[in-house]
């Protein structure tokens, strides 16, 4: 039963952070109702699938899929670009299906000359805790607008909900450090439930009616047509992909040392495999025209507040996800979890892995040298993400993947100034 219960807050983690992804770029498409319900239903599928077969044959790690922001930045991106390069949003739709098959198999290459090992020596302890810092400060943004309301019942600041959501956040640090285990351990998924019940109560709530009356739907294969492989995008595909993988292994990384401080023994030879699944997880979004997944590095914040570090609870939850895509009803009740109760409750989530990336510095020896290169590079990653978007429309697509990405270009920064100040540190 303790293990059921697990699942059911991993799974109610896991579509909380994931259901604004598929929608926002469903927007971004202008698809109908109907075509949204799909793109969510087939995304969350895939997701679950993709957690599934990481657990089981690739790391092997408790770390739930999520929709790649990088991925996510390409939807938009070629949601503008696409009027100029392709006839059709369907054709530009067919183009980025093309991409992620493309990215499955420069994973597969990756994997296959053994270089997704080399690559994980970069991710140092100074390199991961950056990854963290920039990742929830990148998130900041999304959390603070959507615990205001900002764009939930109007585009200004909604005061009731405001008010609503800082309670939440206060009840779930309280239940998280509750003094009964049975509660700290199910705190997020307490929250959810109760900020999900109150929300209503409040009249907070909008009305979101499925467009199926079909018990059971199962998601269809190349929904947009047939995949195009579009010259410009496969290279901006090939390039992306290398980032991917430093998304994958820093989350690997960060997760893995949780798990040692919860006491869990961790393979970490696991990379490789790792990397071959994250090929097939790339060729399933491809395949379900959904959106490409990545490990997402809140599940050591997950773990880190429930304390749950085991990885059956995750393996039954993406079991469940896919389970409970196939039904439209079932689909459209998930959907419904107001965004306001999701942002809070994941707010608390996020907020213990400021810990841990601080432990990550701690864990280095040099600290002067590693203070340069945390400067460095919390300067030029938050920095970027001030910059506006509108700065890069002149700009290729791989160039914007990374100058518009504080996360990506930060990191990136922080593994060269790393390596860098290790070799001609002395001169410094």
């Amino acid at each position: 039963m303790k293990t059921v219960l697990a699942a059911i807050q991993w799974m109610a983690f896991m579509i909380a952070g994931t259901i604004v992804a598929p929608i926002a770029v469903a927007d971004l498409f202008h698809l109908s109702p109907a075509d949204t319900e799909d793109f969510v239903q087939r995304t969350i599928f895939v997701l679950g699938a993709s957690t599934f077969f990481q657990a089981i044959f690739g790391h092997r790690l408790p770390i739930n899929e999520g929709p790649a922001g990088l991925w996510w930045g390409v939807f938009a991106i070629y949601a503008s670009l696409g009027a100029t390069m392709f006839q059709s949003t369907t054709e530009t739709l067919q183009a980025l299906q093309g991409a992620m098959i493309i990215s499955g198999g420069v994973f597969f290459i990756l994997s296959l000359f053994k270089l997704i090992e080399k690559l994980a020596m970069l991710f140092t302890p100074v390199v991961s805790g950056i990854y963290i810092i920039l990742l929830i400060l990148q998130l900041s943004k999304s959390f603070l607008n959507g615990m205001f309301g900002i764009g939930y019942r109007k585009d200004g600041l909604d005061v009731p909900i405001a008010l609503f959501s800082v309670m939440l956040v206060l009840l779930t640090f309280y239940l998280s450090r509750h003094k009964t285990r049975l509660i700290s351990q199910y705190s997020i998924l307490i929250s959810l439930a109760a900020g999900w019940i109150a929300f209503s109560l409040f009249g907070f709530g909008i009305e979101k009616a499925t467009h199926s009356n079909a018990l059971i739907r199962f998601p269809e294969l190349l929904s947009f047509g047939d995949p195009i492989f579009h010259p410009g995008l496969i290279l901006t595909s090939a390039f992306i992909t290398l980032l991917l993988v430093t998304n994958m292994l820093a989350s690997i990384r960060v997760t893995e040392e949780v798990l040692k401080k919860q006491g869990e023994t961790v393979d970490s030879n696991r990379y490789r495999a790792g990397g071959f699944i994250a090929g097939i997880n790339q060729l399933l979004g491809g395949m379900f025209s959904a959106i490409g997944s990545v490990p997402i590095s809140g599940a050591a914040g997950f773990i880190a507040t429930t304390g749950f570090s085991k990885t059956l609870p995750i393996v039954l939850s993406s079991l469940f996800i896919m389970a409970a895509s196939l039904n439209p009803a079932l689909m459209s009740f998930c959907a419904s979890l107001p965004a306001p109760v999701g942002y809070s409750v994941t707010f608390v989530i996020f907020s213990n892995m400021v810990r841990i990336a601080f432990s990550e510095f701690d864990r280095e020896e040099e600290k002067h040298r590693t203070r340069l290169v945390i400067g460095v590079s919390l300067l030029s990653g938050t920095g970027a993400m001030f910059v506006s978007t509108s700065a890069f429309t002149e700009v290729s697509p791989i160039l914007t993947s990374i100058l518009n990405n504080g996360l990506i270009l930060g990191t990136l920064i922080a593994i060269f100034a790393d390596q860098w100040t290790k070799k001609f540190g002395k001169r410094l």
